[in-house]
């Protein structure tokens, strides 16, 4: 079947969340960017609050910053703003050549995030290229709820079984099959290990 329309997700898929004190602690990099999921011995106190991070920008600083404390980060409101700068998150080195690649075809963002995303794609000149940014803390929905994909293509104006979603969490954005969207799964390493995954997916798509 021909695919009328692409979903990708934003974190370890089309941009990586990449800082010096994070990527020499591999535990709270994964902690702080999983999509779905709680933290390796978490307070009980925070899990509810995680489970409901990437619905209110407000509850993502709180845990975050009680996550980053407990981590020993010093000052972890200032590293907390760090992480949201647009310019501690690097494309991957395809990123802009698949959304160029697939500019014949709606594209949205499908991400479970607590912040706007939208001014990282600004920063480097690639908001052109997507025509939906669908966050679940304005959606009021996280992936792999069902909803948050039906969404996106409804906004698109395809049929979710003309649409695929790209995404680095089987669990998270694999989600999508539920509606009938193709799923294509790619690794959330470090940018400079990933030269061409995916523009590799881009490629195998029939659009």
């Amino acid at each position: 079947m021909t695919i009328r329309a692409a979903l990708f997700d934003f974190s370890g898929t089309l941009f990586r969340l990449e800082h010096p004190e994070l990527e020499s602690n591999g535990a709270l990099m994964r902690a702080l960017t999983a999509p779905v999921g709680i933290a390796d011995d978490m307070d009980p106190e925070l899990v509810d609050a995680w489970h409901r991070r990437d619905l209110d920008p407000d509850v993502h600083r709180w845990v975050h910053v009680r996550v980053l404390k407990d981590a020993l980060v010093a000052d972890a409101e200032a590293f907390y703003d760090q992480l949201l700068a647009p310019e501690s998150w690097v494309p991957y080195p395809d990123t802009r050549a698949t959304l160029e690649h697939l500019k014949d075809v709606p594209v949205a963002v499908v991400s479970n995030i607590g912040w706007d995303i939208r001014s990282v794609f600004e920063l480097h000149g690639l908001t052109h290229l997507v025509d939906e940014f669908v966050l679940s803390y304005e959606e009021g929905v996280i992936k792999p709820d069902p909803k948050i994909f039906t969404t996106a293509c409804e906004r698109l104006g395809v049929d979710p079984r003309e649409a695929v979603m790209v995404g680095d969490s089987e669990e998270a954005d694999g989600g999508a099959e539920a509606i009938g969207c193709a799923f294509r799964l790619v690794n959330p390493v470090p940018t400079s290990d990933r030269p061409n995954a995916l523009l590799d997916v881009a490629r195998t798509i029939p659009v």
